[in-house]
């Protein structure tokens, strides 16, 4: 675009111009420059060019520069070096690196400031290999390497992400004895903050002879970034002995030395003089302070700060936006961003994340659309991280279809896109499309990141889909996230969800880092699987370790005690929440414990417990009292704690079935046609008893009787082979699981056609020999069938899992996990 005049600097006019392909509005300017000043053409001045230049760059008129150029080629003056290198300077303001070049490449001498000039401009415009390609010429063609040189050359290394080659630069600077300048030490202690070098920055720091106010900043957010923040309070106050006064850049970096509840008393001694020094407008100052009170919990002081600040543009807005946002008081976050709008500032990105956050975490779906249009009139719509915020927001307002509509639309996607999806899918259930949108993501080469992985591992768990999660953990084998500490407790709480329990116990004990929820993981994991005594033995090995048993941990353990039928241990363990651990018991601790108490007989103590609960008793309650009455035929309890829950809940089903189950467990018929009728007439229908089982990637289903499946003959045949050896095992039929009014030959031809065994007769047929059987159930398994099985896996060799709607149980050589108690 731009060819300079050659030694004699004589063109001609008009073909330089087309030369030079300005357009017609820089002519014009020139002209104008050039009839404004007035001088004849024998005149050249390079000094007046340079000076008009340089107003050119403070004045932000680039037209207005290329016209005065235009005009220096017009005049055919050579401009002297300064003036060369204003112009150069000119070009690179401008980011027109290809003419910046040209200037370069053509100007007939160079100095160490022409490449100075040029290295900065790329710095600033992250062209970082050009950068470090100039400063390699300028030294080897023997320039002089001044403090400018040095200081701009480790900036760049820092900006390069190659702070630790300050090193090799440090000794050159040493050399030439620029180690005690002010200017390169303070680039050199930054460059060894990055690198966490903070011993060798503070030899440098001791080494600037004449330490200025920019060298002591330096020092302080060396130690504040690396985070030593009482050496950074005591350069501070060095700093202040000495008699240097801080500025806002000082403020600002001694005040991150104070973020944290333990440091608020230092941050408001440093607000303080923040005040007298006359910097509580300042906008970095400001921004500090807003930090500095949010980060200690104190966002009362945060909006004092916050109101009294400027607020012409989004930044400050968006900060506290986002801060009451995290901290769960959207109310604040949505009225501080109206507030905003009556102020006229318009939202950036990073104000309609927040916004969006504060709309998910109420699961306000209407006032999301809203925003929505907000975020298209802005055109703000295809920005990737406004997208994932709209995306999370329709995801956990149960919108997922308007999420699915928008990932699809969106041009870009990054990795937390398709998390974003992948987790709505999870948390409402359908671990099958989640998935799917795992298995897309890698089709389409997006890398997988910790919460990719966690969250497919949960799907995993969600539907008991054993061989897609062994095969996510072989993936994130691969990767670094297999020592990750939330990937390991998705990977506990899938292996234990789909009833290997073993494995899980292999991932925890190989976990390099355990959190609460890697203990509460493996303790409800133990606690499903009926294995009481070993929930309790981790949680005896929790207590050793910093981490904090919560009411998640005691849920686990009480339901432990409950599965496995451990009284003492239940009731110390309850009663130790409160008093040992200051955790006052929730409906979920007290539905363990009247289930623990009703499952062993002691109706006494559950109703005594129901009648002591602080609150009102959910249903859930009631339900389990109920579920024991079933079990030990308590039909006046039982009808009580019916009546109270279908008071609440008419149309309840399960109550229903498990008031008609009391009545037929009894053998009163006539109450059980009773219960059916009133079913029947209030439409509530009975959930058929279902079991699944997997088989090369193909989902099996089975209902009660059922004989709809293709193999349905080899199924009845291998049924009739199972109850001819069960039989020569000695087993006997318990009837009484038939809770219908009918003979006993019925009963029996019933049990074996209960959708369990239909599952198990189908996997004997089609698995591999002595490969492990695992059966899910919809419903509690019942006790002729618990029997069953147990014989089953012994005569057969084979070890039998299933998942039925309480908990897991293994059968292996005759003998169950849940030793005949569930």
């Amino acid at each position: 675009m731009i060819r300079l005049i050659s030694q004699n600097c004589r063109i001609n006019t008009r073909t330089s111009h087309l030369q030079l392909g300005f357009s017609s509005q820089a002519l014009r300017l020139t002209q104008q420059w050039a009839t404004h000043v007035g001088w004849p053409l024998s005149d050249f001045d390079s000094y007046s060019y340079a000076s008009k230049l340089q107003d050119c760059i403070r004045n932000d008129e680039p037209i207005k520069g290329l016209g005065i150029h235009c005009e220096i080629l017009k005049r055919g003056g050579c401009l002297d070096l300064f003036s060369s290198n204003v112009l150069l300077n000119y070009y690179v303001k401008l980011g027109l690196f290809s003419d910046a070049y040209k200037v370069f490449d053509e100007m007939p001498e160079l100095d160490t400031f022409s490449f100075v000039t040029l290295i900065q401009g790329l710095l600033v415009s992250q062209r970082f290999l050009e950068a470090m390609d100039l400063f390699v010429r300028l030294h080897r063609e023997g320039y002089e390497l001044n403090k400018f040189v040095f200081t701009t050359t480790l900036k760049l290394l820092v900006r390069m992400g190659c702070p630790e080659l300050a090193w090799n630069l440090h000794a050159c600077i040493y050399k030439l004895g620029y180690g005690s300048n002010a200017f390169v030490g303070t680039a050199l202690i930054d460059a060894y903050s990055v690198c966490g070098r903070l011993d060798i920055a503070r030899h440098v720091f001791d080494g600037i002879i004449c330490k200025d106010m920019v060298s002591w900043t330096g020092i302080i957010s060396c130690y504040v970034e690396n985070g030593c923040c009482e050496e950074a309070w005591e350069r501070f106050y060095q700093m202040r002995m000495i008699g240097f006064k801080p500025n806002n850049f000082t403020f600002a970096s001694v005040l991150k030395a104070c973020l944290g509840p333990e440091a608020i008393h230092v941050g408001k001694s440093i607000h303080g003089y923040v005040i007298k020094s006359n910097y509580e407008l300042d906008q970095f100052v400001c921004h500090s302070l807003l930090d500095l009170y949010t980060k200690s919990g104190n966002i009362a002081d945060a909006y004092r700060v916050f109101k009294e600040m400027p607020k012409s543009d989004a930044v400050p807005w968006s900060f506290m936006i986002a801060r009451y946002a995290q901290i769960d008081q959207c109310e604040e976050a949505l009225e501080l961003f109206l507030h905003m709008r009556q102020a006229l500032v318009i939202p950036n990105e990073f104000t309609f994340v927040s916004v969006l956050q504060a709309c998910t975490t109420i699961e306000d779906v209407d006032l999301g659309k809203q925003i929505h249009c907000q975020v298209i009139k802005v055109g703000l719509d295809l920005n990737v991280f406004v997208s994932n915020a709209l995306l999370d927001v329709y995801a956990k307002c149960g919108k997922i279809e308007n999420s699915m509509d928008l990932f699809v639309e969106l041009p870009n996607k990054n990795d937390a896109t398709w998390n974003t999806l992948i987790v709505g899918y999870v948390q409402l259930g359908d671990g099958e499309k989640a998935l799917r949108l795992f298995s897309d993501m890698l089709r389409f080469h997006i890398q997988p990141t910790e919460v990719t992985y966690s969250s497919a591992l949960r799907a995993c768990a969600s539907i008991s889909a054993l061989k897609p999660g062994l095969q996510i953990h072989s993936l994130a084998v691969k990767t670094i996230y297999d020592k990750d500490t939330v990937v390991g407790n998705a990977m506990i709480d899938m292996y234990a969800k789909c009833g290997v329990i073993k494995d899980a116990r292999l991932v925890f004990d190989k976990l390099y880092e355990r959190d609460e929820v890697s203990w509460n993981a493996m303790i409800s994991g133990y606690a499903m699987h009926g294995l009481g005594m070993e929930a309790l033995q981790i949680f005896e090995m929790m207590q050793k370790t910093k981490c904090t048993p919560n009411k998640v941990t005691f849920v686990g353990i009480l339901s432990a005690c409950s599965n496995a039928g451990l009284l003492e241990q239940g009731q110390f363990y309850f009663h130790s929440m409160a008093q040992d651990y200051g955790i006052e018991p929730s409906i979920e601790h007290y539905t363990c414990m009247v289930w623990l108490f009703g499952r062993l007989g002691h109706f006494g103590k559950a109703a005594k417990l129901i009648k002591e609960i602080p609150f009102e008793p959910s249903i859930m309650v009631w339900r389990a009292l109920l579920g024991a009455c079933v079990i030990h035929k308590n039909v006046e309890l039982g009808i009580i704690a019916a009546q109270i829950v279908l008071k609440i809940e008419p149309q309840n089903e399960v109550t229903h079935v498990l008031l008609s189950n009391l009545y037929a467990r009894a053998k009163r018929w006539n109450n059980v046609a009773f219960v059916r009728k009133g079913m029947k007439n209030k439409g509530v229908k009975k959930e058929p008893g279902l079991s699944w089982i997997e088989n090369r990637g193909i989902v099996h289903h089975f209902m009660v009787g059922d004989t709809s499946h293709p193999d349905a003959k080899l199924i009845n045949a291998m049924l009739e082979w199972l109850k001819m050896k069960t039989w020569e095992a000695g087993y006997v039929p318990f009837c009484d699981a038939v809770l219908r009014d009918v003979d006993d030959a019925e009963k029996e031809r019933l049990l074996w056609v209960h959708s369990e065994r239909l599952a198990l007769a189908f996997a004997l047929l089609r698995t591999p020999s002595g490969s492990p059987i695992r059966i899910i159930k919809n419903l509690r398994i019942c006790i002729d069938c618990h029997a069953v099985m147990k014989l089953i896996s012994k005569i057969t060799s084979r070890e039998i899992v299933v998942r039925d709607s309480n908990r897991f149980h293994n059968f292996q050589d005759g003998i169950c996990s849940c030793g005949d108690y569930w």
